[in-house]
This record gives structure tokens, C-alpha cells and sequence, in this order.
């Protein structure tokens, strides 16, 4: 007797293809929005960052509070309001939060560059590429840093445009791929 594969326990390629492409049209949607108002996007941003913080404070300090035999019970607690009180502050003070993103990202920026530039010297191939891309991003910090009230402002709202934005055609163009049969989230073998 040959079995028949249960059709309805796999589901076929191509279903759920119009979620993940209107997933994708509201993500690049956002993106634009963001670059259209990314002092919007900014205190959006800074918003959901504090609310983060909440909840892990929150979260954290239950658990502290409730595993009374934990050995990491008062690093728990103590992790927990700090945590609270950042996210609170970044929450109910977007111009501060947003402030403190954009200089993590200068930080990041210079310290990348610094990196790039010390690992392009000891290059032989790609020196030039891998020394320009250092110099370039410790002049974005430098930048950044020099305009700190104008970037504190837009800067984080332009990298949620440039994530959703990125996030959103590529969600398109997995739907697309999918309708026409691929696995939703195939990985090249």
C-alpha cells in the first residue's frame, strides 16, 4: 500500500506570501516617514528604546525580588532599577535618550574608524579601500559630534528609516521569491 503525503500538515511554497509583502510595504512605508520626518522618527525611537528598558527593569527586579534562594539576587534587583530608571528617563525625555543613541554612535563610528585605519596599514591587499573607510567614519564621528544638537535630533530617526527602509525590500523581495514557490526563509545552500 504506498502512503500519500499529508498535503495539509506541510504547507505548501508560496503560503502566507501576501503577509510577508504587506509586511514589506509597511516597512518601507515607515522607512520614507522616517526620512521625511526624522524628528518624529527620533522621538519614536527613543521611545520604544526607554519602554525597553522599562520592561527589562521591571522584568529584572520581580526576578530578583521573587528568587529568594537566587545567588544573583541583589544584582538583579540593582540591575533592575537602573534599568527603570534609564528607560524611564529615556522614555518621558526623548531629546535625552536621543541625545545618549547618537552618542553611542559616535563612539561606535570612532572606534571603528580607529580600528579600520590600524587593521587597512597592516593590509597588502585592499590598504587603500580599508584606510579610507576608517578615515571616513572617524570623520562621520567627528561630524556628528559637531553638530551634536542637529544630529541628537535626526540621527536616530534616519537610522530607523535606513533599517526599516533596507528591512522592508528585502521582505518584498522575499515574497515575491516565495509567491513564486521558493521557501519563505530559505538559506542559500
Amino acid at each position: 500500500m504506498a502512503t500519500t503525503p499529508d498535503t495539509a500538515a506541510t504547507p505548501q511554497a508560496g503560503a502566507g506570501w501576501g503577509w510577508m509583502l504587506a509586511y514589506g510595504v509597511l516597512s518601507v512605508l515607515f522607512g520614507l516617514y522616517a526620512f521625511a520626518f526624522p524628528l518624529a522618527a527620533t522621538i519614536a525611537a527613543t521611545v520604544v528604546v526607554g519602554a525597553f528598558f522599562v520592561a527589562a527593569g521591571i522584568v529584572s527586579g520581580v526576578s530578583g525580588i521573587a528568587g529568594r534562594e537566587h545567588e544573583a539576587r541583589t544584582y538583579a534587583i540593582v540591575f533592575g532599577l537602573v534599568s527603570l530608571v534609564i528607560g524611564l528617563v529615556i522614555a518621558l525625555e526623548p531629546a535625552t535618550g536621543a541625545l545618549s543613541l547618537t552618542l553611542l554612535v559616535v563612539v561606535w563610528l570612532m572606534v571603528r574608524g580607529v580600528l579600520e585605519l590600524v587593521f587597512g596599514l597592516r593590509l597588502r591587499r585592499g590598504k587603500a579601500l580599508m584606510v579610507v573607510l576608517g578615515a571616513v567614519n572617524i570623520l562621520l564621528a567627528l561630524y556628528v559630534l559637531a553638530t551634536i544638537g542637529w544630529s541628537a535630533a535626526v540621527l536616530p530617526g534616519f537610522i530607523l528609516g535606513v533599517s526599516f527602509l533596507l528591512g522592508g525590500v528585502n521582505s518584498i523581495l522575499s515574497a515575491l521569491h516565495h509567491k513564486k514557490g521558493a521557501s519563505a526563509f530559505a538559506v542559500p545552500g
